[in-house]
């Protein structure tokens, strides 16, 4: 199992998990295709459908990237795809696609990430938690698919 950073090669197809597919695993399919979408396929999924979330894409728009028109997805959805490597953000979404692969040659990875939605306060404190779960996934999805650590 790759660690972040650690991958062999890059893969072609990475799927995003988290539980309601609509803060976590957006912002990342976002990210991974505002990095590398020309090289890689990106898509997200969740436990079930969650409704989009504002501040999610308010975070999102921040930084000039576009989630607005996300439409949420639970790994049902997906039966018939492929993916090379399946990236979780929850553990309730970890277990779920490790039972959805375990029949599958496919690279499942943990990145235990803060559930924004928890977060109570005022506006801005709200938004500085979904700008760190932005910040952070910005970070992990670049290190890991970054060039100098796994190319073809």
């Amino acid at each position: 199992m790759p660690e972040e950073g650690g991958l062999v090669s890059r893969p072609h197809a990475v799927l995003f998990a988290c539980t309601q597919n609509a803060v976590r695993s957006p912002m990342a399919e976002a990210l991974g295709r505002h990095y590398f979408g020309r090289e890689i396929y990106f898509a997200s999924a969740g436990l079930k459908r969650g409704e989009p979330d504002p501040f999610a894409i308010a975070a999102m728009d921040e930084i000039g990237v576009d989630i607005s028109r996300h439409k949420p997805h639970s790994f049902e959805d997906l039966e018939d795809s492929n993916f090379d490597l399946i990236v979780t953000l929850s553990p309730e979404s970890h277990h779920k696609a490790l039972e959805f692969t375990r029949a599958m040659a496919v690279d499942v990875v943990y990145w235990p990430t803060l559930d924004a939605t928890a977060t109570s306060g005022s506006r801005e404190t709200i938004m500085e938690s979904y700008r760190a779960v932005r910040d952070s996934l910005s970070k992990r999805i670049l290190k890991l698919l970054s060039v100098e650590h796994g190319s073809d």
